[in-house]
């Protein structure tokens, strides 16, 4: 592993923000510029800034990396973005510099791509990485960066590991419903917490893996128009479908382990009126061979391990088991079902129309070789988790209010942990 001294990244950090400050001021509108139309410019930015961007000049901002919170690094801040057509149509570099205040490090990620083929959006990328990631959360390649202002689950997460990851990777657009990408990637491991994964007598504190991915998303449903400015728009039809394949190589590049994994997602939304439709993600995962706990699955818990019901009061996520408790369960195998009722907004007053939207989550799996996993406990799912609430969105300020309870094979004896109590924050620009 390679080290470097914090004086070098703080003088990086200062560069950045430097060339930050300059790009900005030379995307400052001159004199003769100010004929523009403001409502246009001033929608087009808002439209961006709802995508997670900030753009200038060459460089947009992205603006996850402004400002984080953890339980492992505390607060987290840096600068990163990606370059955008004005600096290049065919090549394009995405990086940023982050430092955590708790853990007193700082993590990065140097990477660029460039363009094969306009017509196949067909790109070829390449990065390097050290940062952390949360231990037993799943990512498909092909859902590139996701942005929300407020990232719930993110504030209390406190399992993480180290990775330094070296990794090539390609995307293709088969036809306008089916992309793919691929990536070959070399990382190496260090979990944050005390873990020892133990093989054939050895045990591991820390590893190399040599992985292939492969993605498919499927959209078969989706449909283009053309719009009166020439260009196309997307309507976005269901179910849509995602598929995954992962393989660890042993003793290529020193890798430790031979594993593979295949995860899958189908999202459906069956709309009943105008106003009111129901949203389904099925989600699964299996994992195969000698897969340590940073490469297997929780199923995404949001709860906190406090006494009452109150200290527990944090934010609701998505899609994440709002009465599960970090690190209580993991999975080799495992599925979830996540249903949600979006009912019609009441329209009380003309800026105030709360929606009531019915919840209710299932989760099922189960680990082989358990015995390997040293120094960590934890349940599995082999009984079948179930949860259901509601929320009441958008009271003030695009804040709102869930409830959810905990019921079935895993409810606990005392009552009042099995509810959870939780703001939800939902907005669109």
């Amino acid at each position: 592993m390679q080290h470097y001294n914090s004086s070098t990244f703080k003088y990086l950090l200062v560069i950045l923000c430097f060339l930050s400050i300059t790009i900005v001021h030379a995307q400052e509108p001159k004199e003769k510029n100010l004929k523009v139309n403001d409502t246009t410019k001033s929608g087009e930015l808002l439209k961006q800034i709802g995508n997670g961007f900030f753009p200038t000049k060459v460089w947009n901002f992205d603006l996850r990396y402004l400002i984080k919170f953890n339980q492992y690094e505390g607060f987290r801040t840096g600068l990163g973005g990606i370059t955008n057509e004005a600096f290049s149509e065919k090549f394009r570099i995405d990086s940023y510099l982050v430092y955590g205040f708790r853990d007193d490090s700082f993590k990065y990620k140097i990477g660029g791509g460039f363009r094969v083929n306009p017509d196949t959006k067909t790109w070829v990328n390449v990065s390097y990485i050290d940062d952390l990631k949360e231990t037993g959360s799943s990512a498909f390649l092909t859902d590139g960066r996701s942005f929300s202002f407020f990232e719930p689950r993110l504030l209390n997460i406190d399992l993480f590991h180290k990775h330094i990851t070296s990794a090539i990777s390609i995307e293709h657009e088969l036809n306008p419903k089916l992309y793919t990408k691929a990536e070959l990637a070399v990382s190496n491991i260090r979990p944050t917490y005390d873990y020892n994964y133990v093989l054939d007598n050895k045990n591991y504190s820390g590893f190399e893996t040599s992985t292939a991915k492969i993605a498919l998303q499927w959209d078969p449903f989706n449909s283009t128009e053309q719009l009166e400015d020439g260009t196309t728009s997307t309507n976005q039809g269901y179910p849509k479908f995602t598929l995954q394949y992962t393989k660890s190589f042993k003793d290529v590049f020193n890798a430790d382990f031979n594993f593979s994994k295949i995860d899958f997602r189908t999202i459906h939304k069956i709309k009943l009126n105008k106003d009111s439709y129901t949203i389904g993600t099925l989600s699964a995962g299996i994992a195969h061979g000698d897969a340590p706990l940073t490469h297997l699955y929780h199923a995404y818990p949001n709860n906190i391990t406090k006494e009452t019901i109150l200290q527990r009061f944090s934010v609701a996520g998505i899609n994440s088991f709002e009465t599960m408790y970090f690190n209580e369960f993991f999975s080799d195998r495992f599925s979830t079902l996540v249903i949600k009722h979006y009912v019609k907004p009441f329209a009380i007053a003309k800026r105030f129309n709360p929606q009531l939207v019915l919840v209710s989550r299932y989760a099922i799996g189960n680990m082989n070789n358990i015995g390997r996993h040293q120094n960590v406990n934890f349940e599995t799912l082999k009984h079948g988790y179930t949860e259901s609430g509601f929320e009441i969105n958008k009271l003030l300020f695009g804040f709102g209010l869930s409830v959810t309870y905990r019921y079935g094979a895993y409810h606990l004896s005392r009552e009042e942990d099995n509810i959870a109590l939780k703001f939800t924050f939902n907005i669109t620009l």
